[in-house]
Parts: structure tokens; sequence; C-alpha cells
């Protein structure tokens, strides 16, 4: 038996056909019992069947295999389960017979508290507390729920019958065929689905309301949630039937199941799971509630359900086939989710922010310790970790960057034919590249290959030289340090205006280029006063500008000659050079005094998110340098404040609703006192009353940050006042808006308290990450020792799911020393497993690159000067 140890996927002796599965959860007791029937194709000469299993204990005499040759049941001597390697081998007396045959298993479990597998969430009902059983199978855990072939290329049908008290609801993938009520339980059967993976397999059992509409082809979509938040659903109702409106036309294939319900679950380790006919999401991703949503919070709701609805087709229909080409799914999926959410809701500009996606790929991959997009794994225990910015947002940033080259038509008949060739089964990265040659005749795999099979990507360097632009590719690294690789590059670039648009591959290492014959202008001559390279940011690489074509940039920045998008690449690209030590933080912040006039909602965001960057590195490189800073950030966000207002419009724009929140949270951040006193006044009020008009959703996080920016040890009172309204709120959206407010307190005292409160029973453990970002630059001393204090008891409650990475990347990642980063490596030699190596890789690397930036920030003359005479003009 020792074979089928150590081995990455099953061995193929056996094929799964079908599964006729029988579960009865016991949710006072959390344990289950089930007994399963599986249809196998024996192909090859075995003796054993090797499945995968975990956390089950299987009725050894329950084990049978009948040949459909003959009645005999075979009974297996020799049962055993290699927990480590997950799997359950099965030894026979006897080779089995080829061809189809009958494979019977008993088994039983416990519903675990660890938010996979098959799972106990609890909720309140009536005051009294009670549990709910949920699945949550991706990757690699459905093998928790019953034994079975998990790996996503083993497709069958599933016939799945529930035991279950009857006053509950309880859902799978299918429509009910069957309810036999029998006292206080009921037997429910499920019609057979068709073929799918097991990691798409879902059942959720409890007490639920729901709301319910139909497509125009008649499917009917539902949304459920806890008892009495029904109307929280009708948002992401609408979404989703729209949304499955759009993708039937999209691919050219209809919704393939006759229904789908979309459920709120309590306790949920992700944002959401696409199970077929049954996507299970936390309250957050699809709950939205009119009075105290966030406009944030309604956009959120519009993308994930566009992300979920988008793998029925992109994941469920079409299934990679291995996890190595996980990011087809969730790349795809992520990229596609945008797209219908721009159809439904144009006003949102969605596509301006789809650089948020791009720049959380560029930030990530931008280490040393990324991985390419197409990954190998090896054990199940590695895929957690590669479901990351890669996989997501560079996935779907290279497929935009795709289809922007080949034209949205060609791309879309092209998909639509891939779609159509691979349905109920499963493909491969080259199988996409292969159906987008034949639409387009341009040589996909070729082109792409650079781009998912090695990491990182290029920063390319444009400068002028006898009336030549001569550009330079090179791998672009945060650490500064010079990278190997190269890529085919799409440039795209305008001179003076966008009228004139020039698109050309660089496919060598650099190239130098006639200005004047290529786009008919000149620099000399003054008729091209800027260049802009990389047009809408459509490709995922950096451009490094030499300084005449830096300045000409600048001031095209300033007069507002560039879309949003250009405005925001061009800051973006700046402030990623300057941490790579490629360019000063001087020549940095005299881009950014070229914003203040800036009022784009994706443009400011993100100017915001590199502020408050910006605010800490300068901090740790000189004290005195951290209030000239926050002075001349507060001057760049002045214009936006100043014409947002605090009070919301009459028919404002939805962008500006977000805009205004996350400006007046940055103010806040800064000790604008102005800001801060604003801000308490209307909190104020809003604990006199939680419906005043004063305290919007939209504003409620810029009043916590500025409550949590006055507490300290002496005066907690408004510490005690938020932790009031956590408490006393039902909404989800509410309390993870509270707990990613608190740690940002300056006192290290309070931090402390928070970090206590995250891991007490008042936050459930989905949650628990949101307490630790924001931890404030004086609290991390004090989140690094509590992290160690507490490792053990974080460890055991985190340790089987990807959150724990979070707790490393969160508490390490903001330190900016050498010695942090190698008491942190000394910390964890003798602590690191598999599934958290990554991380932790990649966070001490985060550590490096804020020392090596403070160094060179420290060898800057005349900052201090710099920024008060920018604070001044």
């Amino acid at each position: 038996m020792d074979q089928f140890k150590g081995q990455p996927r099953l061995p193929k002796f056996a094929v799964p056909k079908r599964y006729d599965l029988h579960l009865n959860p016991d949710l006072v007791a959390c344990t289950f019992t089930g007994t399963v029937s599986i249809d196998l194709d024996v192909v090859a000469d075995t003796r054993y069947i090797v499945l995968n299993a975990a956390d089950l204990s299987v009725n050894d005499a329950s084990v049978s295999f009948t040949p459909h040759t003959s009645s005999q049941a075979l009974a297996a001597p020799k049962v055993s389960l290699f927990e480590e390697d997950e799997i359950l081998v099965l030894e026979f007396a006897e080779i089995l017979p080829h061809g189809v045959g009958v494979l019977q298993l008993a088994f039983n479990g416990i519903l675990n508290d660890k938010m996979k597998g098959f799972y106990k969430s609890t909720y309140e009902h009536n005051g009294e507390k009670k549990n709910m059983a949920v699945t949550q199978f991706e990757p690699a855990d459905a093998r928790r729920c019953f034994p079975c072939w998990d790996e996503p290329a083993c497709k069958a049908t599933f016939k799945i019958t529930l035991e279950v008290p009857s006053d509950l609801v309880a859902l799978s993938n299918m429509p009910v065929v069957e309810e036999k009520v029998n006292g206080n339980v009921k037997v429910v059967s499920y019609q057979e689905s068709p073929i799918m993976s097991t990691y798409l397999v879902a059942i959720v059992v409890g007490l639920f309301d729901y709301v319910e509409d139909h497509t125009s082809d008649g499917i009917k979509v539902r949304v459920y949630c806890q008892v009495g938040k029904a109307d929280q659903g009708k948002f992401a109702l609408h979404v989703g039937a729209k949304t499955l409106d759009l993708f039937k036309e999209y691919f050219a294939v209809p919704y393939p199941l006759p229904k789908i319900d979309m459920i709120a679950i309590p306790d949920f380790a992700a944002g959401a799971m696409e199970n077929y006919g049954l996507v299970t999401y936390r309250e957050t991703a699809l709950l939205y509630d009119e009075q105290h949503s966030a406009a944030s919070n309604k956009q959120r709701v519009a993308t994930v359900v566009a992300h979920e609805l988008a793998h029925q087709w992109f994941g469920n229909l079409v299934t990679m086939e291995w996890w190595t080409h996980l990011w087809l799914n969730e790349g795809f999926a992520t990229w596609v989710s945008y797209l219908a959410t721009d159809s439904l809701f144009p006003e949102w500009k969605i596509w301006t922010q789809f650089l948020d996606e791009s720049t959380e790929g560029l930030r990530l991959d931008g280490l040393e310790e990324s991985h390419p997009i197409e990954v190998e794994v090896n054990h199940a225990s590695e895929i957690d970790e590669i479901f990351d910015a890669i996989s997501y947002r560079k996935g779907a940033s290279v497929i935009r960057m795709l289809q922007s080259y080949l034209g949205a038509e060609v791309f879309q008949k092209s998909l639509a034919a891939y779609v159509k060739r691979h349905a109920y089964s499963n493909a491969k990265t080259e199988d996409l590249w292969t159906a987008l040659e034949e639409g387009s005749g341009e040589p996909v795999n070729k082109l792409m290959s650079s781009w998912t099979k090695q990491k990182g990507y290029p920063v390319v360097s444009a400068k002028i030289k006898d009336g030549k632009l001569e550009l330079e590719q090179s791998r672009f690294l945060s650490s500064g340090s010079p990278g190997e690789g190269q890529w085919i590059v799409p440039v795209t670039l305008c001179c003076g205006s966008y009228d004139v648009r020039k698109n050309f591959l660089l496919e060598s290492k650099s190239g130098a280029y006639d200005i004047k014959e290529l786009l008919g202008c000149s620099i000399a001559d003054g008729t091209c006063s800027w260049i802009k390279i990389n047009v809408d940011q459509a490709g995922f690489y950096r451009v490094k500008y030499d300084d005449s074509l830096a300045a000409g940039l600048r001031k095209a920045t300033e007069s507002q000659s560039l879309t949003a998008i250009d405005r925001y690449g061009i800051l973006d690209d700046s402030f990623a050079l300057s941490m790579a030590r490629q360019q000063s933080l001087a020549s940095l912040l005299t881009l950014i005094s070229a914003y203040k006039k800036e009022l784009d909602y994706t443009v400011l965001s993100n100017l915001i998110v590199i502020s408050y960057k910006v605010v800490k590195i300068a901090a740790d490189a000189n004290l005195e340098l951290m209030s000239g800073i926050k002075q001349f950030f507060i001057g760049v966000f002045q214009l936006a404040a100043g014409r947002l207002g605090w009070d919301p419009k009459q028919g404002e724009s939805h962008l500006d609703a977000m805009l205004r929140g996350e400006v007046l949270t940055a103010l806040a951040a800064f000790g604008h006192d102005e800001t801060l006193n604003e801000a308490i006044r209307r909190f104020d009020a809003f604990l006199a009353d939680r419906n005043t008009s004063l305290l919007p959703p939209d504003l409620r996080r810029a009043a916590y940050v500025a409550v949590m920016q006055r507490a300290n040890k002496s005066d907690k009172s408004g510490y005690e006042s938020l932790l009031k309204v956590y408490r006393e709120t039902d909404l989800s959206q509410e309390k993870t808006r509270i707990l990613g407010s608190l740690a940002g307190c300056p006192d290290p005292s309070i931090v402390q308290d928070v970090l206590n409160f995250v891991l007490s029973d008042e936050v459930r453990n989905q949650d628990a990450v949101y307490g630790l970002s924001g931890v404030s630059w004086e609290g991390r001393e004090v989140a690094w020792k509590w992290l160690q204090e507490k490792w053990e008891f974080i460890e055991k409650t985190w340790g089987s799911g990807f959150l724990l990475t979070r707790f490393i990347s969160a508490v390490v990642s903001p330190f900016a020393s050498f010695e942090k980063a190698k008491e942190v490596e000394e910390y964890f030699a003798t602590r690191t497993k598999p599934s958290m190596a990554r991380t932790l890789k990649q966070s001490i690397e985060k550590v490096h690159i804020n020392a090596n930036w403070v160094e060179s920030i420290k060898k800057e003359d005349n900052l201090t000067q710099l920024v008060a005479h920018l604070s001044s003009n």
C-alpha cells in the first residue's frame, strides 16, 4: 500500500462516473453519518481502489465492490486511511474485473468549526443560538464529507439525498424531486446533477428566508439569508438575474441548470464559492441594506455576484484540468465580472476601477517570492496559497491585455467556441490559447507563454536620444535588484494627444524608434509636449521615463490633459519605482503635488493608499519628516474634501459617495483637526440616534477612524462607544467596518486591547483578520509581540485554512528593519508549515524592501525643505 503515499495525484486505475450520496447531519451533536455508492469504471489491472478521504471514519465492514457482470459483492479485506496523504486505500483479494461496477461505503464524521469540508455555522433565531450545516469543498475538502475522487478532472454526476429535521430548509446543487416527512425528520431527494467536479458539490441545512425572481428564459433565481433579512437580498437578486441573461449571450451557451440559489452564510472563510446551482457567500458579499450599507458595499456585492455567476460557465461547465490552471477559473471570472458590472452600472466607471486589480497583481508579482500564473502544485496542502493576487488579479490583467490586443469581438467569439468545445469536461491553459489562436489568426500561445509560464513582469525604460525613442525591458523587482526574464510586450503610445496612437510588440530586450516616423511629431520642435506609454494601462508592465519625458507627463497630469486611467498609471509606476530605489522619494512627492486638482475616484483612491505607505516609510527614515509629509498630503486632498463636503448631495454619483468616505478617512488618519472634530461631532449624534442623517454609511468609517485617532489609555470612551455599536448591530458590514478601524489607534496599549478583542468570542473567526488590517505605525511592535504570545492559539484555530496566512502578512509586512526580518525568520524557523511557507517568505521579503527604501530615503538631502516648499505651493 505504501506505493500510493506521497503522490500528488490519485492513480488512474478506476474512474468514477456517478455518486449516489446519502447524508444525515445531526445539528445538535455536530456529527454526520453517510453512505455512498459510486459507479466506477475499472480501466486497468488492479487489486486496489485508491480515493480521497480525510477526517472521516469509514466502516470497514461496509466496503464492497460489485462488478456489473456479477451479483456477487467483493469485500475489501484491508481498508487503510492515510491521513497525511488524505487517501483511502481499499485492497481486494483478487484483481478486479475491467468495466463498470459499484463501490459502496458507509462513513461518519464531525461537523467541524474550521469553515471547510462539512462544517457548522452559528446564528441566532428568536434569541436562541442555533447551528446550520454548510459545505465548502474548494479546493480539496469534499474528501472531508464523503470518500471521493477529489480532483477537478474526475467529473461525475451526483444524486444526493439528505435526512434532516423537518422544520429546516435543505438545499443542494439541484432542485428537490421528492420530500418525505416523517414526524420531525424529513428525507429530501434532489434531481441528479449534470457531470461536475467534486469541489462544486454543495449542501446547506438551516433556517432561511428567501426572495425570488426569474431570468428571461425562466431560470429560477433565489437569494437565501437569515430569517428577517430577506429585504437585504433584493439587490443581489436583481444583479443575479440580469447577469445570467448577460452571460448566456456572451458565452453563447444557456445556463445549464434549472435553478440558481445564492445564500449568505454567517461563518465563511472566503468571499464566496461558486458551487454549481448553489452559490455560498459571506454576508458582506451578498446582502445590501439600503439604510446601513455603504456605496462600496453595493459595488462589492455586484462584482462578487457577477464573479461567482461567471464561474457557472468558466469553472463549472468547463473546469481546469488541475490546480496548475486555477488562474483560468479565477483570472477569467475576475475579468468578466467587470464586464458584467460595467454593463449593469455604466455610471460606476468600473473599468477604471479595474486598475486596482492590476495594481494588486503588480505589487505581489514584483516580489522575488512571487510565482508564475501557471504554478506547479505537488500536494493538496499547497493549493490554498495560490488563491492569491497572481491567480485572480494578474490573471485578470493578462486577459484584459490580450483582449485589448486581439479586439473585443474576436475575443468573445473565440471564448464562446472554447466553452462549447470543452463543456462538461476539463481544459488546460493551452486549450484557451488554441481557441483564441483559431479565432484571431494571431500566435496567442507564443505571445502569452512569457506572461503565464514565468513569474514577474517587465519595466520598460523610455528615453529620448537624437530624435529617437529608445525602449528597454528588464524584469521589475520591488527590491530594486536586477531580475531575469524577457517578455513579448504590447507597447501602445500616444504623443501630445490621444488622436495619434501607435501599437507594436517589443519582442527583443530593446528597440529604438524614430519619433517623427512613428508618430509624425517631434519633442524637439515642441509639436509633442508629452509621450505616454502603455495607454489605458492595458499592459501588465511598468514604465520608467527619463527626466525630460517625466517632466512632460507631470505637466500633462497637472493640466488634466491625460485620462484618469493614464494619470493613475503614471502615479502608480512612480510609486513602485521609488520603492525599488530606481527613483527618489523627492521625485515621487514632486509628481504627487501635480495631483492637487485630482477629483477622479480611482486615481485619488490609489493616491490615498500610496500616502499611507509613504507616511509610514518616511517616519521610519526620519521621525521629524513624518508630520511635514502628513501636512503635505492633507494639502493634496483639500480640494476634493472641500468640493465633496460632509453631506451627500441630491443625485450625486456612486463614485462621489465612495470618494467622500475615503478622503475624509485619510484626513482623519493624518490627524487633520478640523476633520477629527467634525467626525467626532457626527459620531456622537450617531450614538444618540443610529438612524441620524449626520452619519450615513459612506461616512462611518471616517468617523470610526477619527474616534480611534483620539482614543488613548487615559480616555477610552470613544473606543468603548465603538465596541457598543459593534455589539448592537447585526449587520456584518457594520461589524467589519468597525473592526477595520480599531487597530489604527496611535496608542499601543489600545492596540493591545483591540488585538485581544479580535481573538475573543465576540468576533467570528472569519472576521478576525479585519481587526489586524491597518495596525498603526506606533502599534506594530505590540502586534508582533501579541502574534508570538498567541501563536499557539492562532495556529490551532486558523491553522487548517488560508486565513492563517493573513495573520502573518498583516503583522510582519509593515516592518522596515533588517533586524526585524531576522527576528521573524528565527521565530518561524521551527514553526512554519507548507501551507504558510510562501506567505512567510513574501512577508519577510517585504520587510527587506521597506528597510532598503528607508536607508535610501535617509541619504536624500533637503527632503524636509522640499516637503515644506511643495506644501506651500
